[in-house]
């Protein structure tokens, strides 16, 4: 008969970790010790701590302040930690990092809008938990009957597993959320543990005569582990201890499967094992002997990859979210990306790029993060293999695309496929740059101008390119410039007499008066720096580098109508505009100016304009005479209505100081304004 025993078989990392936290307070404290409910779900370990003092509480209250309670691996709401807080109780947080994830993806998921659906048991602690996290506002499914009362919505939805689901549960729950759902944001966050696990037991089960699941009555994932392998071997039995296994007849199974849920111990797993191999002394057992004794511990630590800080290694895409991506590395704890660490890209979109399953090669930068986790680096990976790229690209002098990620002093620092290249301030660009940081998070493009092997140091230069590109573009334009040609350009800077404008290489100037057809105060009522423009080549001088431009277009030209729209003898709207002492300029239209002569104003002598007129008045007036070729209108208001200065007749007498006769002071201050007068009478007789 033989034995074959899965190899991932027993306690997962969360399992692991929190018995150890148990057992290290054991060792250390004095103080009372309580769990949160059971430790974990296997009766024989709760009884084994419960036998060494450890307390099992249901509820906050039943423990004393002065005591540490320990959270078990399937984690816990806000509420609890706040009570454990109130209490005074020494927390000891064993909640798996993997679960603590799932808590804190939820959390800023709700806190963005989305409605949760969490795919598991509701009554399981570890859901309980992880909706506790998000209001208890999660709606949980552990069927594809419970998505029945749900109504399809354009709604944002963002949907994670229980980590001890299977994953025929989830790909079942999620393709029918996605009939019902547009707006979908999905998380697998089923355990790497819990799914190498079901997938080496139900592989196992598919050739084997015999399956036995060992674990607790109230562990879920042994109870799926059980219900995977029945599918594929009819003789699958669930057991806690050896003492449950069920008769064996040797003569006709020869081949038994042994795998166990993550609450198991291995003692409980080295038991069975023991109790089948004694059924058949020539039986074959697929793990690893020390002394004539199964070392079940030791064939579950050999079972793993071998990994150290510094090494490069592939693993498997597990799953995501917006931050990381977790990889499978065939190590007892899995491995981490941060986005960071993914990739340089300003435009990597990770739920479109990252695809679960896909192999990927890393560099192992720590091996526990102080979760558990492994930290790993793509970006140093792919830093390593482009290096060679940008060797060459020194030695060929070709220009190399990066992205600039840092502002450091003198300079930036530009990621080009991982590869960190300096680039000085003097080169970022061929002008004068005040802040640095206008080109932080932007693409830049750079050519290798020093390269020091030994210290992998990288000089990059922007500015050699951008010079030779220009000097490529200005000889171009200079073969090709003529009067009255066309160029596309872009506005470069502003003065007060013009713009500068970039028609290739070769920096123009469009004059203040060529901007507009109206009057044009500064360039910048018109134009500003970075707009693209058409331009008309209106002189030029090789010899000298210049070049007139011209922005204004002839059929802008308000008085290229003018003729067709004005004739004598109209009587049109006018704004006076300024005054000279022969008469008037009006304004017919934006552009088009006319001038009213003083004659042909009012019907009474004017000594001067502004006796009838003022800075902006509208008034009618007639158009006399026009002459579009010397850009002249000449009008006149007296014709449609003269504009008379007031007559003397008209206004008030005035009194010495200015006053009109309605605002004559009393008598008595008359007689005050007299001595007055008197006084400056005589001091000007005296005089």
């Amino acid at each position: 008969m033989e034995i074959i025993v899965a190899k991932s078989a027993g306690f997962c990392f969360g399992v692991n970790n929190a018995v150890k936290t148990v057992n290290n307070l054991l060792e250390k404290q004095k103080d009372p010790i309580y769990t949160y409910g059971p430790i974990i779900h296997n009766a024989q370990v709760v009884d084994f701590l419960t036998s060494r003092g450890v307390v099992k509480v249901d509820d906050i209250d039943e423990a004393d302040s002065n005591g540490h309670i320990v959270i078990r691996a399937h984690g816990v709401t806000p509420e609890i930690y706040k009570k454990i807080l109130d209490k005074g109780l020494i927390l000891e947080d064993a909640t798996c990092p993997y679960v603590k994830k799932i808590h804190n993806l939820v959390k800023e998921k709700c806190e963005e809008g989305y409605k949760i659906i969490i795919v598991g048991d509701k009554n399981h602690p570890e859901v309980i938990g992880i909706n506790g996290w998000c209001n208890n506002k999660a709606y949980i499914a552990d069927t594809v009957e419970d998505l029945e009362i749900l109504d399809e919505s354009d709604e944002k939805i963002c949907v994670v597993a229980q980590t001890t689901i299977t994953k025929e549960k989830w790909v079942e729950i999620t393709t029918a959320l996605k009939k019902k759902f547009e707006n979908i944001l999905e998380f697998d966050t089923i355990c790497s543990a819990t799914s190498k696990r079901q997938n080496e037991a139900e592989e196992i089960s598919k050739h084997v005569d015999m399956m036995v699941i060992i674990g607790g009555k109230s562990s879920s994932n042994t109870q799926k582990l059980y219900d995977i392998c029945k599918k594929h071997c009819n003789l699958t039995y669930k057991i806690e201890t050896s003492g449950d296994l069920p008769p064996v007849d040797i003569k006709k199974i020869k081949k038994i499967g042994i795998s166990a849920g993550a609450s198991t111990p291995d003692w409980v797993i080295e038991e069975v094992i023991k109790t089948m191999s004694e059924l058949n002394k020539q039986g074959k057992v697929d793990i690893v002997e020390k002394d004539g004794e199964i070392d079940f511990a030791n064939a579950f630590e050999n079972s793993f990859v071998r990994i150290q800080t510094g090494d490069t290694v592939k693993g498997k895409i597990i799953g995501f979210n917006s931050n990381e991506v977790f990889v499978d590395l065939g190590y007892k704890a899995d491995g981490i990306i941060p986005l960071e660490e993914y990739t340089d890209d300003p435009n990597f979109k990770i739920e479109k790029e990252v695809k679960v399953g896909d192999e990927i090669e890393v560099l192992v930068e720590t091996i526990n993060d102080g979760e558990g986790n492994v930290r790993l680096s793509k970006r140093k990976v792919d830093a390593i293999k482009s290096w060679d790229d940008i060797v060459k690209a020194y030695e060929n002098k070709t220009p190399v695309n990066a992205f600039v990620v840092e502002v450091v002093k003198g300079g930036v620092i530009a990621s080009s496929k991982g590869v960190r290249i300096f680039v000085p301030a003097s080169q970022v660009s061929d002008r004068y740059v005040k802040d640095l940081n206008e080109f932080l998070k932007r693409n830049i493009t750079l050519r290798i101008v020093e390269f020091n092997e030994k210290k992998r140091k990288l000089v990059g230069s922007a500015r050699v390119i951008i010079e030779e590109e220009k000097t490529a573009l200005a000889s171009n334009t200079w073969n090709s410039i003529e009067v009255g040609k066309v160029f596309k350009g872009s506005v470069k800077s502003l003065t007060d007499f013009g713009a500068f404008v970039d028609i290739g290489g070769v920096d123009g100037l469009i004059h203040i008066s060529e901007l507009s057809w109206t009057r044009v105060k500064h360039p910048s009522e018109v134009l500003k720096v970075g707009d693209n423009v058409e331009v008309t080549v209106i002189e030029f001088d090789k010899n000298k580098k210049k070049v007139s431009l011209g922005y204004r277009k002839i059929e802008d030209n308000p008085w290229y109508k003018a003729e067709e729209k004005y004739k004598v003898g109209d009587i049109v709207n006018v704004t006076v505009l300024r005054f000279a002492s022969f008469g008037a300029f009006v304004e017919l239209e934006k552009g088009v100016d006319g001038l009213v002569h003083i004659s042909q104003i009012s019907s009474k002598h004017l000594a001067k304009v502004e006796d009838a007129l003022e800075i902006g008045m509208k008034v009618d007036a007639k158009i006399v005479e026009v002459d579009i070729e010397n850009k002249k209108i000449s009008l006149s208001i007296k014709e449609v209505k003269p504009i008379d200065p007031p007559s003397k007749d008209d206004s008030e007498a005035k009194d010495a100081s200015g006053n009109s006769a309605d605002d004559v002071e009393p008598s008595e201050h008359k007689e005050d304004m007299s001595v007055t007068l008197g006084d400056i009478v005589s001091k000007t007789t005296e005089s």
